[in-house]
């Protein structure tokens, strides 16, 4: 008889595959799932699902919680309704790569563009990185209740690499792009799932200023653009005002 780990008894089982819903034993080994339908009574420690529903994990592609994964491991609420992997870092906002001189600046633009409050990212973060590998180095030294992964935020970005010059949306130069594009082909190759910038009005730190990103010129999204050709991976996020001008 095939032993398993742990064994969810009598659920209403969604499959994900578009398949009708049906009522089945799951039974779970080594991390994996390795038989779904009637599974014998000692096969295992069972969870009794009878009049539940069991579905494969959620991912949740728009969050949050850059801040929050540097501090705790149970990434709430998301994780109580069934999400077992997170995107962050969207929005281009986020809190690497960083100097030091750039740490309230980021904590203004993550409290006015996704109201997070001020206070609790002051008292959060740890700051224990500047450049976005070790951010991610940073993460990987937790234990979570779910997958994270983590995109390269434009505002974060250019605050890095041109300083006030990227906080009055100044336009990058080309050695600003080149270092920009060396920056991000970095972040991609140690793991980074893509990069994200805001082009929207509607996006503005807690003190009102626009987000870094808000004009940056073509040719500087273009150099962007081409490190994640030169990887051959990661995607590229675009929050626009479509119709402005």
């Amino acid at each position: 008889m095939e032993k398993f780990d742990l064994v969810i008894r009598g659920g209403e089982v969604h499959d994900g595959l578009g398949s009708p819903a049906r009522t089945a034993d799951i039974g779970v080994r080594d991390g994996l799932i390795r038989a779904i339908g009637r599974i014998a009574p000692d096969a295992g420690p069972a969870i009794d699902a009878t009049g539940c529903i069991v579905t494969p994990g959620f991912v949740d592609i728009h969050t949050h919680y850059d801040g929050q994964a540097t501090w705790e491991n149970r990434l709430s609420p998301s994780s109580f309704h069934g999400v077992t992997t997170v995107v962050m870092g969207n929005c281009g906002v986020g809190f690497a790569p960083v100097r030091q001189a750039d740490r309230a600046r980021l904590i203004e633009v993550m409290e006015g563009i996704e109201d997070i409050p001020g206070v609790a990212l002051h008292e959060g973060l740890s700051w224990d990185w500047e450049s976005f590998p070790d951010y991610l180095d940073a993460l990987d030294g937790k234990d979570f209740d779910m997958d994270v992964a983590a995109q390269v935020p434009h505002a974060a970005l250019r605050l890095y690499v041109m300083g006030e010059r990227g906080a009055r949306l100044e336009p990058a130069t080309p050695a600003d792009i080149d270092e920009m594009r060396r920056i991000v082909g970095e972040a991609i190759d140690a793991g980074a799932l893509g990069f994200t910038t805001s082009r929207t009005r509607n996006h503005r730190t807690a003190g009102g200023d626009p987000t870094p990103s808000l004009r940056a010129e073509e040719s500087e999204l273009t150099g962007i653009a081409q490190a994640l050709a030169r990887t051959g991976s990661g995607v590229m996020q675009f929050i626009s005002d479509f119709s402005s001008r």
